[in-house]
């Protein structure tokens, strides 16, 4: 029950394309594997986070500041680490600004996420115990979607491309999609949104996802545009731009009906707390990877129950999945069907759960049932 040791590994492996979204690119798949060992002898482990531009800092967090506070202490107590880890005497150059000092603390609370995440996987191996049931265990399997619908390259017709990928979605055994919008003008994704309706046909889950790309107002000619043609979305992922988080939020949801989704890159649940009371947001998409792992993300998700929210998870399936399947107000794991995007979902586990007919199944082993290959571990260490 004694944690004896912490092990904080970044990886990174090169992409054979880069993936354009709707405000950013991506070239590469990085994330950190963290080890909790215990005195006796069981290790919990997991991996997760992509965040490139401060890996090396999360990870010294984690091993100089982080590590120490846990060693000699009992892996169960998952409230009292949590806090201790939260309240660390830590100067990363905070000065007292809100918005500049964002960029600190999000390197904080993933360094957080990291440890709290590996130590939940400990404490389901110590109850012999998937970590879905140490929640709450509501079912055994979960609805799963693909994250896709990037802007294809140069030369080749959006409209087919998307076409193609729903076709692609569905043979990968997932019920729908999470596409890219915000990158072309708003006739333009109307049309690749048309596109993959048309495409999926009616039982097929089509989100919609602008990554912060539009001002409010071209928020609310786009969703009231979908509304329109009736293309039937299940929510409107982050529509605005980032310093219109509340306001602009509030305004978008008294125009349309779609759910709006949003707190994929909100680090904390005082965060999500103020986009449901400020912001009227539908779902959140808190990421446990961000926001101080598990713990937070289960704090989160009984606060918005109560507050008739519903939650979803930003990608890391690995782990999402326990927490889809502990929440009865819960939706979708999220994955990357195109292998290309996130080859580390396929390489990095050792018998990833089974997807078919639109769900997977959550692990049973003790803990997140997701065993790790050293092999791959080895190859991609960056540090």
């Amino acid at each position: 029950m004694i944690i004896e040791h912490v092990e904080a590994i970044p990886l990174d492996m090169a992409l054979s394309e880069v993936f354009k979204g709707g405000t950013y690119q991506v070239a590469s798949r990085p994330t950190i594997v963290t080890r909790v060992h215990l005195a006796n002898g069981m290790v919990g482990e997991t991996y997760g986070g992509d965040e490139f531009h401060t890996q090396k800092e999360i990870v010294e967090v984690v091993r100089q500041h982080l590590a120490p506070l846990l060693i000699g202490q009992d892996v169960r107590d998952f409230q009292r680490l949590w806090e201790r880890m939260f309240h660390v005497d830590l100067d990363l150059g905070n000065r007292g600004l809100h918005q500049l000092d964002m960029h600190p603390r999000g390197i904080l609370m993933q360094a957080i996420s990291c440890l709290d995440n590996a130590m939940w996987d400990a404490r389901g191996k110590l109850y012999q115990t998937p970590v879905y049931k140490l929640l709450g265990g509501v079912r055994e399997r979960v609805p799963v979607i693909s994250i896709g619908g990037y802007y294809p390259k140069d030369g080749k017709d959006p409209l087919e491309a998307i076409a193609e990928e729903v076709d692609m979605v569905r043979a990968a055994g997932c019920m729908g999609i999470k596409m890219k919008v915000g990158r072309a003008s708003l006739d333009e994704d109307l049309a690749r949104v048309r596109a993959a309706r048309k495409a999926g046909g009616e039982d097929f889950v089509v989100t919609v996802d602008a990554n912060q790309g539009w001002d409010p107002l071209d928020a609310v000619k786009f969703c009231v545009a979908m509304e329109k043609v009736d293309l039937g979305v299940r929510w409107m992922e982050e529509p605005v731009k980032w310093y219109d988080q509340t306001d602009g939020l509030r305004l978008l949801a008294s125009k349309t009906s779609i759910p709006i989704n949003v707190g994929q890159g909100e680090i904390s649940g005082r965060a999500c707390r103020d986009l449901i009371d400020k912001g009227a947001v539908n779902i959140l998409n808190v990421d446990c990877t961000l926001c101080g792992g598990v713990t937070e993300w289960q704090r989160i998700a009984d606060m918005a129950r109560f507050m008739n929210v519903e939650m979803a998870h930003h990608e890391e399936p690995q782990v999402a999945v326990h927490l889809i399947a502990a929440n009865p107000h819960a939706l979708f794991v999220e994955i990357f069907a195109n292998r290309v995007r996130d080859p580390l979902l396929w390489e990095l586990p050792d018998g990833f759960p089974e997807i078919r007919n639109g769900y997977m199944t959550v692990p049973q082993e003790p803990g997140l049932g997701v065993r790790l290959r050293q092999e791959v571990i080895d190859r991609y260490r960056c540090d």
